[in-house]
């Protein structure tokens, strides 16, 4: 989030600048909770940006906790891909927690409920439970179990956690009110019966408290003043606040915002799931997933996350942000830091006739004009080069700028040419070129007075490497595939292409992990984990230009 001081404040930090003059609070404490059942996506760095950045602004911290409540979907390898997910993006938990750590205390306050006729067990069945609920319009009706004694309760409560029920075969409530507007309030499970190995607790536990029961008393216990969730739980407040007063802890209060969505993507984890295990991407760190783990292998740098989740703002209104404004983000920040480099991906052989066989020289081009300080890098030229397929055309359309039978171009920080032939296979198909060059043109002491209209990039023959380029699209071909009866049936046919034998100039050869380029005309990329020494592979993060938005518009 911005910091800003000529931006305006947004609703929340309007508030706790309120608490903080007020003495309300001399800091401020926020907290991330993720469920570790998958791996975060876009969605989520607004809320890690979010929370992380008000702990920044205002002096105070922001803890990482794990709503660790249900172990029949959650894995340590999420966990892990979460805390490497938050560092990532630039921030430093001042804790890293689990639910489970609280545990105990949550079952010691559940006791207290129930010694207060505050909580009940239920043996009515889900569907049960359901129908009591009644309707927004309508009352529901009270459990035939509602009324059971606090100590018959605490004896049930016992036995739920010694294990001598089965799954399902009761449950915890809340005693509120079954009347309530609120549906929420209408005695809330506060506890479940799950035998299943949980990820940190092993096997002590059997039953597992409730997000509404877990959620507010882990905030307490850590005294999280500003509990900042998504609207969806704003009717959850209510309940929030309820158990906090019955048990009277620590008074943290939730504030809700509206969350962000992005265009062309699925934020639903067991949608996102369903992708990979069905093989529509290879892993959850899929360069066309939506996640921030995706968007890493993409090449997408933290700060352009960062400057996308500032600029798509705070509301209390949901909204999609575009998918173009992330890629203009990525394109503004990676323009300012990628290393220019050659790449060829549909070669087409030129020959320079007027070039001495067996020749070359030594040239050079800068490394980023962007930045003065980067510096240049040498290049080699020779009688023969490559030049992309799509950079000569036989017979041109009215301004065609590039290459053509009697037309001229310049040769990126090398020199003008011309081309006078035109070699074909038998089939008719283009296999090389043949040209003469103006030695008088050499960049930087043109000499020649010859103004071309096109600049093409190229390489050498005699040094160019071989290296595979994965070309990433969008997933999905519509800008809400959630709202589809099918969101699978709308999956982008074209999001990948592989190219295995594109051409790269020698300083791309040893590239490393994590490294950043912009392929010279052709878009930004980054080297992909799957690079071996000798095999570089290179995954395309983002186009120059935004050509998913000039075709749409065709």
């Amino acid at each position: 989030m911005s910091t800003n001081s000529n931006t305006p404040l947004n609703f929340l930090e309007e508030i706790i600048e309120a608490d903080l003059a007020s003495g309300k609070h001399k800091t401020i404490l926020t907290r991330f909770p993720p469920e570790p059942n998958g791996y975060l996506h876009i969605g989520h760095a607004t809320s890690i940006c979010l929370n992380f950045g008000l702990g920044l602004k205002y002096g105070g911290a922001t803890n990482l906790r794990f709503d660790d409540t249900n172990p029949v979907t959650e894995d340590t390898e999420y966990v892990e891909s979460i805390i490497e997910d938050v560092r990532w993006l630039g921030f430093e938990p001042a804790n890293i927690l689990y639910a489970s750590d609280y545990f105990e205390q949550l079952y010691e306050w559940a006791k207290v409920l129930i010694q207060k006729g505050k909580a009940y067990v239920d043996f009515s069945t889900a569907e049960e439970i359901a129908a009591m609920k009644g309707t927004p319009t309508m009352p529901g009706q009270n459990s035939p179990y509602r009324d059971t004694t606090p100590e018959e309760n605490m004896a049930l409560f016992e036995k739920m956690r010694a294990g001598e029920f089965p799954d399902g075969h009761c449950t915890l409530r809340a005693k509120i009110d079954m009347a309530s507007s609120n549906m929420i309030m209408r005695d809330p499970l506060l506890y479940r019966i799950k035998h299943a190995h949980h990820h940190r607790t092993g096997d002590k536990w059997c039953i597992y408290p409730m997000y509404d029961w877990a959620h507010g008393q882990s905030d307490s216990i850590e005294k999280i003043t500003h509990s900042i969730c998504t609207l969806e739980f704003a009717p959850h407040r209510e309940l929030y606040d309820w158990c906090i007063e019955q048990l009277g802890i620590f008074p943290s209060k939730q504030y809700e915002f509206a969350r962000r969505n992005v265009s062309y993507a699925i934020t639903s984890k067991r949608k996102l799931k369903l992708l990979v295990e069905e093989g529509h991407v290879r892993s959850w760190d899929d360069p066309r997933m939506p996640t921030i783990s995706g968007f890493r292998r993409r090449g997408y740098t933290p700060a352009s996350i960062r400057e996308f989740c500032d600029r798509i703002g705070l509301g209390k209104r949901e909204m999609v942000a575009d998918m173009s404004l992330l890629e203009f983000c990525i394109r503004e920040d990676l323009n300012k830091i990628a290393l220019r480099r050659f790449a060829v991906l549909d070669p087409l052989k030129v020959v320079i006739t007027n070039y001495p066989e067996g020749q070359t020289e030594a040239l050079e081009t800068e490394n980023n004009p962007e930045d003065p300080n980067a510096g240049n890098r040498p290049l080699t030229f020779g009688r023969e080069l490559w030049i992309e397929q799509d950079d000569f055309m036989e017979n041109p359309p009215p301004k065609y700028f590039r290459l053509s039978p009697g037309g001229m171009v310049r040769l990126k920080s090398a020199y003008i040419i011309q081309c006078h032939d035109v070699v074909k296979d038998a089939n008719g198909h283009i296999t090389e070129i043949h040209c003469t060059y103006v030695p008088e043109s050499r960049s930087g002491q043109d000499t020649s007075g010859l103004k071309p209209k096109g600049v093409i990039h190229w390489l050498a023959a005699s040094n160019a490497q071989k290296a595979e380029v994965r070309l990433y699209d969008r997933l999905f071909q519509v800008e809400d595939p959630a709202s589809e009866e099918d969101f699978l049936a709308t999956l982008n046919p074209h999001n990948l292409q592989v190219i295995e034998n594109a051409l790269i100039e020698p300083a791309l050869a040893d590239a490393k992990l994590g490294e950043r380029f912009q392929f010279t005309r052709l878009g930004y990329f980054c080297v992909d984990p799957d690079a071996q020494p000798g095999k570089p592979v290179f995954n395309r993060t983002v186009t120059l230009k935004d050509a998913w938005a000039k075709e749409q518009q065709k």
